[in-house]
């Protein structure tokens, strides 16, 4: 099985001359994340043979080291590492910033490291090698007491997001012993190529590509201009329901709603009478997602007040309450803590005879109201903050989902591919790859099973890339038992 670290992270290497440190590492790590003596050697002098440059090129060394670890950007040192001094400061270095920093052990044997330098172009000395040799059985018994993360052999290895450092296990427990899972794709941007003359037939495109690959749900984001995590305020965004009753008619299976509807946007009424038509549009397809509103911003630019926490949270419940009258039998009258409502009367009624209410959000008040009047709640977080709201939720009759942005690459370089081709100029690409859980295909079904493990019974995701749903089809399809 393929061992993984978390990024980011440091990585000695540590073995005599010939022992095939730098094939091994050239191998799996990008050339940017390996700190090389040789190649510092040929820039501070005539070449990586230029024995004379050592002292320059190790200082040089010993600094980009500094600097590397000190902005916490994965750091693979590739030297002989048989200095215990200098080994013992990296390490150190790498304590201070807070990173995990594992040895790489290359025991290989003295007759092979011989033979492989002597097919070399540009050998070591005889008795430096020996020299080299000799250090290493005193070494490698030094290594496990040092103090590292770990102690490792040169085997299948990569960096990856904290996300994906159990997935291996998690993809293999899937395989194993499969459990469901269903999928909903949330749309949160509507910058495309075509423009804003093409943007009917690409939402289509993009929502037939969705129910192709097997995407339970689609879901959009409940906003009036973009928000700042992920755009501009300029760019073009589609009004929600409104996208929503479009894709009732393009597609024909997948559940559709809102990830959330801002309490604060619509009279509530008014939001039951439009969920309720939606349901009717769609054959009974329906979900009415809501939640506190946090966008200031967005309601100053509409000139919408903004209540204060505590009167969106007695709206909230109000809503909650009030969503399922509208939607059930008579027409009697709701009095609130905030809402009046004379006459409850919306016809046509849902053709789905409990139109499912999603709350957004994972704070205690929050997680009480949906366990009290709704259906799921949808949360973030990794497993170990799923599980605190599932055992919140134990015992209660409401489902757990799940809401990131996932980027999907075939394999690892794939992967490496999407990063630089979407990552902003000014953000190191490990950095953008944990902001967006960038994985292979077997990472994300480790990472899903391990939310689904920990109570998920609905993941949404969001794509970076939309030219990726093919690829996540390999993913959902793991999941379909």
């Amino acid at each position: 099985m393929e061992l993984t670290l978390p990024s980011p992270c440091v990585v000695i290497l540590v073995g005599p001359g010939a022992s095939g440190k730098s094939t091994w590492a050239a191998e799996r790590f990008a050339p940017e994340l390996i700190v090389s003596s040789d190649r510092l050697r040929a820039l501070v002098g005539a070449g990586e043979d230029d024995i004379a440059a050592s002292a320059d090129a190790f200082a040089l060394l010993e600094e980009v080291v500094r600097q590397r670890i000190g902005r916490k950007l994965t750091t693979v040192i590739d030297t002989l590492g048989l200095d215990r001094e200098r080994r013992l400061r990296w390490l150190g270095l790498a304590r201070e910033a807070g990173m995990p920093c594992v040895a790489v052990a290359f025991d290989t044997p003295a007759e092979e490291c011989r033979r492989r330098n002597r097919s070399r172009s540009k050998r070591i000395p005889a008795d430096a090698l020996t020299s080299q040799l000799r250090s290493w059985s005193t070494v490698k018994t030094e290594l496990p007491d040092e103090g590292y993360d770990d102690v490792l052999q040169p085997t299948a290895l990569r960096v990856v997001p904290a996300a994906f450092v159990e997935a291996s296990a998690a993809a293999a427990r899937q395989v194993e012993t499969p459990t469901g899972l269903r999928f909903g794709l949330q749309l949160s941007s509507y910058t495309h190529k075509a423009g804003r003359t093409g943007t009917a037939e690409w939402i289509r495109d993009v929502a037939g590509r969705a129910e192709a690959a097997g995407f339970d749900a689609i879901y959009v984001m409940d906003h009036f201009r973009q928000i700042p995590q992920v755009g501009r305020a300029w760019e073009d965004f589609l009004e929600s329901w409104t996208t929503l009753g479009y894709l009732a008619a393009c597609t024909t299976r997948v559940r559709l709603g809102t990830l959330v509807s801002g309490i604060t946007y619509r009279n509530v009424a008014h939001l039951g009478k439009i969920a309720a038509t939606l349901d009717v549009l769609s054959g009974g397809r329906a979900v009415c997602g809501v939640g506190l509103a946090w966008f200031e911003a967005e309601h100053k630019a509409y000139g919408w007040p903004f209540p204060p926490v505590s009167e969106r949270y007695a709206l909230l419940e109000d809503a909650l309450q009030l969503l399922p009258a509208l939607w059930g039998p008579g027409n009697k009258p709701f009095h609130g803590k905030v809402l009046d409502v004379p006459d409850t009367t919306c016809y046509p009624r849902p053709l789905q005879d409990h139109l499912p209410v999603l709350v957004g959000g994972s704070g205690p008040r929050t997680l009480r109201l949906a366990a009290r009047y709704a259906d799921a709640v949808n949360v973030f977080g990794d497993a170990a903050a799923v599980r605190k709201a599932a055992d919140y939720l134990k015992d209660r009759p409401v489902e757990l989902t799940h809401l990131s942005t996932t980027l999907v690459g075939k394999d690892h370089r794939a992967v490496d591919e999407l990063v630089q081709k979407l990552r902003p100029r000014n953000v190191n690409p490990a950095k953008y790859a944990a902001s967006v859980n960038a994985g292979t295909v077997d990472d994300q079904i480790g990472r899903f099973r391990e939310l689904s493990e920990a109570g998920v019974a609905e993941v949404m995701i969001s794509l970076p890339d939309l030219e990726t749903l093919d690829t996540v089809a390999e993913v959902i399809s793991a999941f379909r038992v």
